[in-house]
C-alpha cells in the first residue's frame, strides 16, 4: 500500500471519529439539552456535586468540549459560579477519560450492533427524542468503526520508513511531542479522539512510553484550547483559561517525571495502548484531587485577572449574546431569551416617555423615545442574527418553536416600538404649534396607556414562562382595548357635537392617537398566540 493510500486511510479514520464524536454530542444536546441543563443546575450546590455532574455529563454526551461550552456560558451570563464552574470542568476532564477507556477495549461485535439499533432507533421519527437516540447510537457505531480502520492503517504504516522517521523525531525531544499534541488536539477539536489515536500508535509500537506519554499530556493542554479561543468576552475567558491553566500545571509537573515514570511502568504487565488510557484517566484523577480544594482562591483570582467589563452605554448593543451559546441550542436561546426581556424593558419605558409627552412635551424627554426606538431596533436586529445563527447543526422540535416564539416576541416589540415613536413625533409636532391634549383627552390616554401595561407584563409572563393562563388574558385583553377605544372615540365625537370650535382645536389627532394605542396592543397581544399554539399542539 502506497504511502499516498495510508494517509488517506489515515485521515478519512480520524474525521470518522471526530464526525462519530460530533454526532453523539449534538444528537443528545438537540433532543435533551435542556433537561441535561436542567439536571445541570439542580446538582451544583457543592463542589463534589459539581465535580459529579460534569463526569456525568461529559460521560452521556462524550464531549468535554461541550460540557466546556455550556459552563462557560452560564458563567458568562451570571447563572453559574466560577468555582462551581471549575469543578464542573474539573469532573468533565475525568469524564472525557471514561470515554476513552470505554473505547480502548475491542468493540468489533459492538460496532455493527450500534450502527442497526441506532438506524431502528432512528426511523421512529414520530417522537424527536427517538431521533436524537438514533443518530447518537449511529456516531457511536461510527466512532466504533474509525476506530477499527485506525487500527488497520496504523499496522500498515508501521512499517513505512518515514513514518518511522517522524516517530523517532518525537522521541528526541519531549515539549515537540508535547507541542505536536497540543496543535493536533486543538485542529481535532477532540481530546478522546487523539488520546485514542496516541494509544493506537503505542500499541502498534511505533513510539517508546515515554514519547507517549508526553503526547498525551499534550492532548490535554489541547483539549482545553477551543473554548479559550472560543470566549466572546472578557468574562467568559475566566473558566476556560482556569481550566487550562490546570491542565499546564499538571504537565510541566509530571513532564520532568517522564523517564523515570515510563521505567516504573515497563516493569509491569500492562501493554502500551492500554498505559496511555490508564495514565490518561490517573493523570486527570491527580488534578482533580489537587484543584478541588483550590477552586474558591482560584475562582477570585481568575475574576481579579479577568475583570467584569463596564456594560455598554448604548442599552441597544447586546450583553448576553455569547457566541459560546451558538454551539448548543438551548444555551443559545436562553441567551436570546434574556436579550428579548430586555427588549421588553425597554418597550415598556417607551410606553412611559409617551405618555410623559403626551402630559408634559420635552424636548429631553422626545429625544429619550428616539433612542429607545433606534436602541429597540438595533438589539431586535442582533437577536434576529443570533437566532438564525444556533443551531447550525439543526434544533430539536421544541427548540425550534422556542426560537419561533422569541423571534415572534422581538419582531412584535420591534414593530410597537416603531408605533410608538410615531406618536412621540405626533406629540411633539403639537407641542410646537401651541396645542395641548385637554385633561378630557389625557384621561382616556391615561387609561389605554395602564392597559398596555398589563397586557405588557402578561406577555412577558407568558413568554417567559409559557404560561398558558397569562397567555389567555392576554387575548382577552383585546376586548378591554377595543371597548376602551370605542368609549373615548363615542365619548370624544359628542364632545365635538357639543363643541364646534373643539374640533378646529384637535381636528382628527386624538382619535389617531387611540388608533395607534390599538395598534401597539395588536402587536403585544400577539405574543400570547405561540404559547396558546403550542399547548394545543402538546394535547392533541
Amino acid at each position: 500500500m502506497s504511502g499516498t493510500t495510508l494517509l488517506l486511510n489515515l485521515a478519512g479514520a480520524i474525521a470518522l471519529l471526530l464526525w462519530g464524536t460530533h454526532m453523539i454530542s449534538t444528537a443528545l444536546l438537540r433532543g435533551f439539552g435542556t433537561q441535561l441543563r436542567n439536571w445541570m443546575g439542580r446538582n451544583l450546590s457543592n463542589r463534589w456535586m459539581a465535580l459529579i455532574s460534569g463526569i456525568g455529563i461529559t460521560g452521556v454526551l462524550q464531549s468535554s468540549t461541550a460540557v466546556s461550552l455550556m459552563a462557560t456560558s452560564f458563567t458568562a451570563a451570571g447563572t453559574l459560579s466560577l468555582a462551581p464552574a471549575l469543578a464542573v470542568m474539573l469532573g468533565a476532564n475525568i469524564g472525557s477519560t471514561l470515554v476513552v477507556q470505554l473505547l480502548s477495549f475491542d468493540t468489533s461485535l459492538a460496532t455493527p450492533v450500534m450502527l442497526l439499533v441506532g438506524f431502528i432507533v432512528f426511523r421512529l421519527r414520530d417522537d424527536s427524542r427517538y431521533e436524537s437516540i438514533g443518530c447518537a447510537l449511529i456516531g457511536l457505531g461510527l466512532m466504533l468503526s474509525a476506530l477499527g480502520l485506525l487500527s488497520a492503517t496504523l499496522g500498515h504504516m508501521e512499517a513505512t520508513s518515514v513514518f518511522r522517521a517522524v516517530m523517532q523525531g518525537l522521541d528526541g525531544d519531549l515539549i515537540i511531542a508535547v507541542v505536536a499534541a497540543v496543535l493536533l488536539t486543538w485542529l481535532c477539536h477532540s481530546s478522546v479522539a487523539v488520546v485514542l489515536l496516541i494509544a493506537s500508535l503505542a500499541g502498534a509500537g511505533m513510539m517508546t512510553p515515554v514519547t507517549a506519554i508526553a503526547l498525551m499530556l499534550g492532548a490535554n493542554i489541547g483539549g482545553a484550547l477551543p473554548s479559550v479561543i472560543g470566549a466572546g468576552s472578557t468574562v467568559a475567558l475566566r473558566l476556560p483559561v482556569g481550566n487550562l491553566l490546570i491542565r499546564l500545571f499538571g504537565t510541566l509537573l509530571l513532564l520532568p517525571c517522564l523517564p523515570w515514570l515510563a521505567k516504573y511502568l515497563a516493569q509491569t504487565d500492562i501493554g502500551p495502548a492500554h498505559l496511555v488510557v490508564y495514565l490518561h484517566t490517573a493523570f486527570n484523577l491527580m488534578l482533580a484531587v489537587m484543584f478541588i480544594g483550590l477552586i474558591e482562591p482560584m475562582a477570585n483570582a481568575l475574576s481579579r485577572v479577568f475583570p467584569q467589563q463596564e456594560r455598554p452605554a448604548d442599552p441597544g448593543m447586546p450583553q448576553y449574546l455569547d457566541e459560546a451559546g451558538l454551539e448548543v441550542a438551548n444555551i443559545g436561546l436562553s441567551n436570546a431569551v434574556r436579550e428579548a426581556l430586555r427588549l421588553a424593558d425597554m418597550a415598556s419605558l417607551m410606553l412611559n416617555q409617551v405618555l410623559q409627552l403626551f402630559e408634559k412635551p420635552e424636548r429631553d424627554t422626545f429625544e429619550k423615545v428616539r433612542q429607545l426606538d433606534h436602541s429597540v431596533d438595533l438589539l431586535s436586529a442582533a437577536i434576529r442574527a443570533y437566532l438564525a445563527d444556533i443551531g447550525q447543526d439543526g434544533l430539536s422540535d421544541d427548540d425550534a418553536d422556542r426560537a419561533q416564539e422569541i423571534l415572534m416576541f422581538v419582531i412584535n416589540l420591534e414593530h410597537a416600538g416603531d408605533i410608538l415613536s410615531n406618536l412621540a413625533h405626533l406629540a411633539i409636532r403639537r407641542a410646537r404649534r401651541g396645542e395641548h391634549f385637554s385633561a378630557f383627552e389625557l384621561r382616556h390616554i391615561q387609561a389605554f396607556h395602564l392597559a398596555l401595561l398589563d397586557s405588557l407584563n402578561l406577555a412577558i409572563t407568558a413568554f417567559l414562562r409559557e404560561d398558558i393562563t397569562a397567555a389567555n388574558a392576554l387575548v382577552s385583553h383585546k376586548e378591554i382595548v377595543r371597548k376602551l377605544e370605542a368609549s373615548a372615540s363615542r365619548e370624544h365625537f359628542r364632545k365635538l357635537q357639543n363643541d364646534k370650535t373643539a374640533w378646529a382645536e384637535s381636528g382628527d389627532i386624538f382619535q389617531r392617537v387611540l388608533r395607534d394605542y390599538r395598534r401597539v396592543h395588536h402587536h403585544i397581544a400577539a405574543l400570547g398566540y405561540p404559547v396558546l399554539e403550542r399547548c394545543a399542539q402538546s394535547t392533541d
